[in-house]
């Protein structure tokens, strides 16, 4: 049984991570960010022989170096992650993204971990020059955000030129699902719908997307973590695909049978030169180097993640009238 180590362990995306990673028989060493309550987040439901949870912070090194002993793979997934909180905010992503990375990079190399799989997004494209974006695309940092999330990549890659670390840099796009924060768009139109809501409070919805489900996402992750030869790659996780914001709450609305309105709210745009207006990724790399394909389509995908958003267990942890940044 191989011991990996999981960091965001406790958050969306590395939450569904852990639970397949148990399910394919790896023992999980996983991280909460430390709290005086201590809540483990997602982890809290999950319930295996397996499953380590630890408490603490990628921004401190020496702790970094302590749960990263006797791991084979690391899935570094910790980071700060919502965009509109990066603007008023950036210093803390600096140091959660850019150093944590660092922090682990080091930490890694130290402990003799046979792969680090450092989490990227698709944000670091900024608005597509060309689509599919492909993995040469130019880097646009179009907030801090994604700046931070570039510069971690950066460090990431310079621990492969530098030192060798067998370092491989997963780049998802848009993932949604269950669990998912009400930042994201998805859950604020379901959970908005699923409350009786009418008017329906939205940003730009101009823009597309290409959406992961997060199911799909967490099987790339397992893909690169087992491929041979990758390392210092940089690597999509996309469905090769696009759809508008407008569409993807139309459709919502249809699955839901619902009835409702469009509202924009103001302080849900990004600022002009912000706002990244097309997403469409190229999975050809991905789809080239393992056997990884999409088997979710949005529809799928929505159907699954309404299901989940509409049970009232779950419903009643999201905070559908306050805006989340």
């Amino acid at each position: 049984m191989k011991k990996v180590l999981v960091t965001g362990a406790d958050g969306f995306i590395g939450s569904h991570l852990t639970e397949l990673l148990l399910s394919e028989g790896y023992a999980v060493r996983a991280l909460s960010q430390y709290n005086s309550f201590n809540n483990w987040g997602w982890l809290e439901d999950i319930k295996h022989p397996a499953l380590e949870v630890v408490c603490g912070d990628v921004r401190d090194p020496n702790f970094c170096r302590h749960i990263s002993k006797d791991v084979d793979t690391v899935f570094h997934l910790a980071a700060l992650i919502a965009i509109p909180y990066s603007y008023i905010a950036p210093d803390s992503y600096v140091d959660t993204n850019i150093k944590g990375t660092l922090n682990m990079c080091q930490a890694a190399r130290d402990m003799g971990v046979r792969r680090l799989i450092v989490t990227s997004t698709s944000e670091v494209y900024g608005t597509a020059q060309y689509v599919p974006i492909d993995e040469k695309h130019p880097k646009q940092p179009q907030s801090p955000y994604s700046a931070t999330k570039i510069g971690a990549d950066a460090i990431a890659k310079s621990f492969y030129n530098a030192f060798n670390l067998p370092v491989v840099i997963a780049r998802p796009f848009n993932t949604y699902g269950p669990r998912q924060s009400a930042r994201a768009i998805i859950p604020t139109i379901i959970t908005q719908i699923a409350n009786g809501v009418r008017q329906i409070k939205v940003g730009d919805l101009s823009p597309t997307r290409d959406f992961n489900f997060v199911k799909d996402t967490c099987r790339g992750f397992l893909a690169l973590a087992k491929a041979e030869g990758i390392e210092g790659e940089e690597i999509n996780i996309s469905t090769n695909s696009e759809i508008s914001m407008a569409d993807t709450l139309k459709l919502i609305a249809e699955i839901m049978g619902a009835d409702v309105e469009w509202v924009q709210d103001a302080q849900r745009l990004r600022p002009g030169k912000s706002e990244v207006f097309r997403l469409w990724g190229d999975n050809t790399k991905i789809t080239s180097l393992t056997d990884w394909r999409p088997q979710y389509d949005i529809r799928k995908g929505l159907e699954e993640t309404i299901k989940w958003f509409s049970d009232k267990e779950n419903l009643k942890k999201y905070k559908y009238d306050i805006y989340n940044q």
